[in-house]
């Protein structure tokens, strides 16, 4: 009988899960509120998903500042987990793409801090065969600009510093990243103002109003915990004027919005072009995952990789399997490791 392998990325606002096929599904998860609490998801998550006897996991959790170092993080989620777990066939992924027991990843946490983004590149890699490519995944908190070559992942950087120094960590997201981080002033009625600097809303916010994201009334996971909708949106964009719904419409809520998707598009396109200048040959193919594929899209329009061929993960593995892309690909290359 095969093995049945469920795959889990924990990070500090979500958790994505999946099983390699087609099952995947994400998880609105704030750690850093209630690290205690990560427990009794683990277990939920488990219980809501197809029958496993094999776990595997990644995660980027260990950075919630509710832990004193990334240490600490990794071996409270690790303990987490097989509490969760009821100390169920665990694995662990490395950032140098070993698959540990959970005792070999506890006595070096640093190596499974942030390994997300290897297993997801070394799954993309066959995307592109033996020919430089490029991976772009484009999360709710973060981007991943991985340069691949050889059919494997070929990242300058290991930890996150490294990556944000070299442009292939991109703090910046769909959905979670305040819209003062993202721009410093906006347009409103023809004329320059500028942002307050709370964090009022965030780009959720604009991608709703631009529907680019879908709306979802049933969740509060927004800078005020009122429903993510539309007409919430436009409020929430209003206050980052310091205005209310008495003098900011629609149209004006337009107009943030797309000024905010603007400098985030710039802020992507900058580091995409860092990444590949450092390339040693350019990429024949883009591969693009996440729900944040628009995004990664808009970045690459006006550059001379606008014609690139493209490969969007969404079509090959589905959108649910796309936006948990990790964790799919952990699946399935822990499946393909048991049976080499």
């Amino acid at each position: 009988m095969s093995a049945k392998y469920l795959a889990l990325d924990i990070g500090g606002a979500n958790i994505k899960v999946a099983n390699g096929q087609k099952y995947a599904e994400s998880y609105s998860f704030a750690l850093w509120r209630d690290p205690n609490a990560l427990t009794q998801q683990v277990r939920t998550i488990i219980s809501e998903a197809p029958p496993s006897d094999h776990l595997v996991v990644t995660m980027t959790g260990e950075l919630a500042d509710c832990f004193t170092s990334k240490a600490e993080g990794v071996k409270f989620i690790l303990k987490s987990v097989a509490a969760g777990s009821d100390n169920r066939h665990t694995r662990v992924y490395r950032v140098d793409g070993k698959m540990v027991s959970t005792q070999v990843a506890y006595a070096d946490p640093l190596l499974v801090a942030a390994a997300n983004w290897h297993a997801l590149a070394s799954y993309a890699a066959r995307f592109a065969g033996k020919n430089p490519a490029l991976l772009i995944d484009v999360g709710s908190t973060t981007v991943d600009v991985i340069p691949l070559r050889n059919g494997l992942p070929a990242a300058t950087g290991k930890t996150d510093t490294e990556r944000l120094r070299s442009g292939e960590l991109v703090y910046t997201g769909v959905e979670r990243s305040p819209a003062c981080a993202v721009a410093c002033t906006v347009k409103y009625r023809g004329e320059s103002c500028p942002l307050v600097q709370e964090v009022f809303a965030t780009m959720r916010d604009a991608y709703i109003v631009l529907e680019k994201l879908p709306e979802d009334s049933l969740a509060v996971d927004t800078a005020d915990h009122r429903p993510a909708t539309k007409a919430n949106s436009r409020l929430r964009l209003a206050r980052m004027i310091a205005a209310d719904h008495e003098n900011f419409n629609h149209k004006d809520a337009v107009v943030m919005a797309n000024n905010l998707a603007e400098a985030q598009t710039a802020h992507l396109r900058e580091a995409i072009e860092r990444v590949i200048k450092k390339m040693p040959e350019p990429p024949v193919k883009i591969i693009l995952s996440g729900h944040g594929e628009f995004l990664a899209a808009a970045a690459l329009e006006g550059t001379p990789y606008a014609t690139f061929a493209r490969t969007l993960l969404h079509k090959e593995i589905g959108a649910d399997n796309s936006r948990c892309a990790p964790a799919y690909a952990l699946a399935v290359l822990s499946r393909e490791a048991a049976q080499q």
